[in-house]
């Protein structure tokens, strides 16, 4: 993909920053939605509120945006689907990827690490990819050689290779893996190698982040399968802060190569890197609904709602945190 002006570094990107403010009333206001459902154990009802709220905010930004990465297809969503229009028509032309309720059970269930997440970049910067593909991924942090993992290599054989870029033993690595029962084996490997694990219930765009923030999570990799459209956000918020990843997308069935095709998606075992994933500038917002070790949760109150939102922009390497009231 051709570089944007953002990335050969001769002038100003092409997204205004005042954009990225646009884009943390639209996460708080999903987050607050969702935040009204927060430990009532209906998923259904949590997810809808957001996407409710989300697509309201985004029709009063000034973009001419299409959904790259939403809720679905056409056919199994009414809103936030692949290819709806969003903004309102004026402005600069931009994809954008979301996850109105990234933790939908951590939601329900009132537990850490529930976020709404929004990602935005210049028209065609982010990888179109089927909200039902899975995607395996790994990840690290910027200080490493860009050859320190591969995610062809077998999980002993990255860990082992990160701890002798880390100048540690493997016993000191702590990875960072989606609680499924399809990683069994790769649990069973790394804590035969001798690697701590933090297993995560929900939420692997956080865990990606997680994986590479070292200093102030403890945690060294990202390593193995999860949806293919959280990757692509994880990889907007790389891009913002730095950090290696790389993903696979597993396409496993007729159906996934066929519409991956179509999405234009030639090589069903390419492996991606950062940049393959997100290009262009690009922005990123995330708003808490519950707590977590990247945000605070929203604090619902009798005359007003807090929120809590870290907001990131490639072109110029900044990341904020915003907290806000909201009168109710």
């Amino acid at each position: 993909m051709k570089l944007s002006k953002a990335d050969d570094g001769r002038s100003p990107a092409h997204l205004h920053r005042s954009l990225t403010l646009e884009m943390v009333r639209v996460t708080e206001r999903a987050a607050i939605a969702a935040a009204e459902w927060r430990g009532k154990g209906d998923e259904k009802a949590a997810d809808e509120a957001s996407v409710k709220a989300m697509r309201a905010e985004l029709d009063r930004v000034s973009i001419a945006g299409r959904i790259v990465i939403g809720e679905g297809e056409e056919f199994e969503c009414d809103d936030l689907y692949v290819g709806q229009p969003a903004g309102t028509g004026e402005g600069p032309e931009v994809d954008i990827a979301v996850d109105p309720l990234e933790g939908v059970t951590l939601c329900a269930k009132n537990q850490p690490d529930s976020l709404v997440v929004l990602a935005m970049a210049e028209r065609g910067g982010l990888l179109n990819v089927a909200r039902n593909v899975y995607m395996h991924k790994i990840a690290i942090g910027a200080e490493y050689p860009a050859d320190t993992v591969n995610i062809e290599w077998s999980a002993t054989e990255n860990v082992k290779a990160l701890a002798k870029a880390k100048g540690v033993p493997v016993s000191e690595i702590t990875a960072i893996v989606l609680d499924r029962p399809r990683h069994a084996g790769l649990l069973e490997e790394l804590r035969m190698a001798g690697v701590s694990v933090k297993l995560l219930s929900d939420g692997d765009i956080a865990g990606v982040i997680h994986a590479v923030n070292t200093e102030d999570t403890g945690v060294d990799i990202y390593l193995g399968s999860g949806g293919a459209p959280e990757g692509v956000l994880a990889a907007a918020a790389l891009r913002c802060i730095g950090g290696q990843m790389q993903g696979k997308l597993i396409l496993d069935t007729p159906d996934k190569r066929s519409r991956a095709r179509e999405m234009g998606i030639t090589d069903a075992n390419r492996v991606y890197n950062v940049g393959d994933l997100a290009s262009g500038d690009v922005l990123f917002s995330a708003t808490g609904i519950t707590d977590g070790s990247l945000v605070e949760g929203v604090k619902l109150r009798r005359q007003w709602v807090e929120t809590s939102t870290v907001v990131m922009r490639s072109w110029s390497q900044t990341t904020r945190w915003i907290k806000a009231r909201h009168a109710r």
